[in-house]
């Protein structure tokens, strides 16, 4: 799609981090934007200050979770812009991450699995017969992470790297009908987000998490560091650009931290060469950790 000038574009996690970015980035292209998120006074706040800045867009709260919102998604979409071109399966929670697998509770397996991988499924399957139907091609972004390139990331690492795989047969599948409808997966690193914080969206029905899971010193101080990595992080706009780019250029893999790449390569050795899944600690983690450690030892 070299050419995104009035073309419509349909992001969900709208409201705010990666999403927003997006938004701003293909509204400031020219294009119509439908704004989807669960949260709604985040997502209002967002829509009105495109508005004000004069680009053409549309808000459609939407719980990605639920295929029945997905597809009311599409039906507002067409309805306000009559058709779909870019779909961004933006939306994701960051729960589970540092949890150990056999100790997360089936309410966050659950509620995770639904928003991050159920919801991309959900896109898909509404809008790419959608932009097949209509002819006019489109494209397809799918937010993974390199959670889902490394592994060691919880129950968030088994949603990503199911986002990932989903992506790369996606992407192959639309190759074989020559509609001119491709796709991408983003797979970012720390970007300046709210994605722990989370549980403000945490639904009623998914109130099982696990207690104290915080408490143990190092855990504490890994997640601090974490904290710290997204809100020193890219820009989100600046995702959204690569976004964009990908988009006109047909890119699949959309990587925003090329110095985790020897952390991808060193994984992809490991399973060539048989050996056991390596300890994927990102750059700068370890060092940092192990101060932190000296200085809490001093206290």
């Amino acid at each position: 799609m070299k050419e995104v000038q009035d073309k419509v574009a349909v992001v969900t996690g709208a409201a705010s981090g990666i999403g927003r970015g997006m938004a701003q980035a293909f509204a400031d292209a020219g294009m119509k934007v439908v704004l989807s998120d669960v949260q709604e006074d985040a997502l209002e706040t967002t829509t009105a200050e495109l508005r004000e800045a004069g680009r053409d867009v549309h808000a459609v709260v939407t719980d990605v979770g639920k295929v029945d919102s997905v597809n009311d998604l599409l039906k507002q979409s067409i309805a306000k812009y009559g058709k779909v071109h870019v779909l961004c399966n933006n939306a994701g929670i960051g729960i589970g991450g540092g949890g150990r697998v056999w100790e997360t509770t089936l309410d966050d397996w659950e509620w995770i699995l639904d928003v991050n991988l159920k919801g991309v499924i959900y896109g898909v399957r509404a809008f790419v017969p959608h932009m097949l139907e209509h002819g006019e091609g489109g494209h397809v972004v799918n937010t993974a992470s390199l959670a889902g390139l490394l592994g060691g990331s919880g129950a968030y690492g088994v949603t990503k790297f199911g986002v990932v795989s989903l992506s790369e047969t996606l992407f192959q599948q639309l190759q074989q009908t020559a509609s001119g409808v491709s796709a991408s997966v983003l797979c970012p690193g720390f970007v300046n987000t709210n994605i722990f914080d989370s549980e403000r969206n945490r639904p009623d029905d998914r109130s099982d998490t696990v207690a104290g899971s915080g408490d143990n010193p190092t855990t504490k101080m890994m997640m601090d560091w974490f904290r710290q990595q997204l809100r020193e992080g890219l820009d989100p706009r600046a995702a959204g650009d690569m976004v964009l780019d990908a988009i006109r250029n047909d890119t699949f893999y959309v990587l925003t931290h090329p110095d985790w790449n020897p952390l991808i390569e060193r994984r992809m050795r490991a399973i060539l060469d048989g050996e056991n899944p390596p300890g994927m600690v990102p750059p700068g983690a370890a060092d940092a950790i192990r101060k932190m450690m000296q200085s809490a030892k001093k206290d």
